[in-house]
């Protein structure tokens, strides 16, 4: 596809009654010209990542008269659109550009709502504070981000970005920009395109630097009733939308009895939070002594990365972890409590983590979503075999089938979680398989939040999608219906054709298994109210979860390695 010729402009822009504000004071000329990128807490940048050839790049400017106070003017010339600049030098990186004004006055119209639903990327211009009588552009912005739904928002600042206001809360990726100088403004787009300049080679050391780069960062044990806040917002600064949560929920998962330690840096001489570490404790299986040490989370303030918080953050609390007795394995995501089960997949630090020894290139591992509307009420269905509640007679047996089935599977904190459930009423969360002899040959645990049940408090995100939602976790099937499909070698003299056969057998029948199982978890939260099922930290399966109508909601690398 050949690209057109570079054209930013939607409508006239050189008319003087489109420009109905007027530029902030401080926007003048001469100011000296520095282009930042504030922050970038999603990857949106460079643009060049999600742009292909084809793509609409909407440019949103305000109408403004600029302060020219300082420049020669031609005052019989109309007056031009001090952002034309930018839209031009963006095209050089991306020529599908649609540059398009909005008024204060007038605001997002539906004109603009056209224009976003067009468009893969938007950038939206703030020229500076409000202007009295007018609507904030901020919150012009904001309404824009609502628009925008998943499509990368980038706000270009034409101001001090503190004179906005705490906009880094609202806005993912933000470039500061000192001038409507042309100059500037091309700047601008290189920076959003990645394609920045080499500087200078400095003359001297920088003050910056010697303050906010210390060779160390004093790294302090996380202070629950302190920090609890600042950690909760550097959360929902630094984390997609999906994975944001209530605040009583994020303290919930953090503040637990036993195995638990956390690790912040915070900013000499103000103490405020830079770098947060969450890091869990958890045994291996049943009759193991032996621990798994997990880092469940590590995030550093956006206007702070690449200084070394997280390096520092991350080499102690490895070293914390190895030197607890007992721990022997390492897991990058935690098992339980879970905040992520590993390292989210195509997240930017995955070379950083790389190159910190851990084995990034791992198995995947899928959250899946289910509405019960798409399950299909037909299907391979089980012979002989019967799936319903469990009884308390029953619970014994299903923690040996569990117990048995995570230490063969390496399924590390699956056992503590049945086992959380004796004396209690949610044994009855459980769906059993029984075979025609009355053994118990599979298990599921479901969940609803607010039914004082334990994997609920654990597992965070079903609650965090929609009320109407139900967990299932930790699915145990008995070995005699998977351990072919594991590479295991039939006894006897059958031969390879005679294996494949088996191998399709035990295969269609653990796929009965898990369908009957899956089913009566169904049947088992609609009976509760739940429309939607989610389903966390699967491996593998991927077509089978599909044809029965699963989402993929998350997917993860499941990343550890041994001390």
């Amino acid at each position: 596809m050949s690209p057109p010729e570079p054209s930013t402009n939607y409508f006239n822009l050189t008319s003087p009654i489109a420009f109905s504000a007027v530029a902030s004071p401080g926007m003048e000329l001469t100011k000296k010209r520095v282009t930042t990128v504030i922050q970038d807490s999603h990857s949106y940048l460079p643009l060049s990542k999600p742009l292909k050839d084809g793509d609409i790049l909407l440019l949103l400017t305000p109408g403004i008269v600029p302060d020219v106070s300082t420049a020669k003017v031609d005052h019989e010339a109309p007056t031009s659109d001090p952002f034309e600049p930018l839209g031009k030098a963006l095209a050089k990186h991306h020529p599908w550009v649609r540059h398009v004004p909005y008024l204060p006055r007038y605001g997002i119209t539906g004109t603009h709502v056209v224009h976003i639903r067009l468009a893969t990327a938007v950038i939206f211009v703030l020229s500076g504070p409000p202007v009295h009588g007018q609507p904030s552009q901020v919150a012009l912005a904001e309404i824009t981000r609502g628009v925008c739904d998943d499509r990368p928002q980038v706000i270009v600042a034409c101001c001090d970005a503190r004179e906005l206001g705490p906009i880094e809360e609202s806005f993912p990726a933000i470039v500061q920009v000192s001038s409507f100088a042309p100059s500037d403004l091309q700047a601008a787009a290189d920076v959003i395109f990645g394609e920045t300049k080499k500087q200078p080679p400095s003359t001297g050391p920088n003050l910056q630097n010697l303050i906010l780069a210390p060779n160390a960062w004093t790294v302090d044990v996380w202070n629950g009733p302190r920090d609890m806040d600042a950690s909760y917002e550097l959360w929902c600064q630094c984390f997609p939308e999906k994975f944001h949560m209530s605040r009583f929920l994020f303290q919930s998962l953090l503040q637990r009895d036993g195995y638990v330690r956390h690790y912040v840096v915070r900013e000499p001489g103000t103490s405020q939070l830079l770098g947060f570490c969450a890091t869990y404790t958890t045994y291996a299986g049943a009759e193991d002594e032996r621990l798994v040490g997990s880092m469940a989370a590590l995030v550093v303030r956006p206007a702070y990365r690449k200084r070394g918080i997280g390096l520092s953050l991350h080499n102690h609390a490895l070293k914390q972890l190895t030197k607890t007795r007992g721990v022997w394995r390492l897991q990058l995501g935690s098992t339980f409590p879970r905040l992520f089960y590993g390292l989210p997949m195509d997240s930017p630090a995955e070379d950083w983590f790389r190159r910190r020894n851990w084995s990034i290139d791992a198995q995947e591992a899928t959250d899946w979503l289910l509405k019960f509307d798409n399950w299909p009420t037909t299907g391979l269905l089980p012979s002989g075999l019967v799936f319903r509640p469990c009884e308390f007679h029953e619970f014994d047996m299903v923690l040996a089938l569990v117990g048995a089935e995570s230490k063969r599977r390496n399924n590390v904190g699956w056992y503590d979680q049945y086992a959380k459930l004796a004396n209690s009423m949610n044994i009855q969360d459980i769906v059993i398989g029984l075979n025609e002899g009355g053994s118990i040959v599979a298990a599921a645990l479901t969940y609803v939040k607010n039914t004082g049940s334990p994997a609920a408090e654990d597992l965070p995100w079903a609650n965090t999608i929609a009320d109407d939602v139900g967990g299932v976790t930790c699915i145990c099937i008995a070995g005699q219906y998977h351990h072919l499909s594991e590479g295991h070698v039939l006894m006897g003299n059958n031969t390879e054709s005679e294996d494949a056969d088996e191998l399709f057998k035990v295969s269609t029948q653990r796929d009965a298994v898990m369908i009957g199982l899956l089913d009566s978890c169904i049947q088992l939260l609609s009976n509760q109210g739940m429309k939607q099922l989610f389903i966390d930290a699967v491996k593998g399966g991927d077509e089978g979860f599909q044809s029965m109508g699963f989402q993929k909601w998350a997917r993860y690398r499941d990343v550890w390695r041994d001390i």
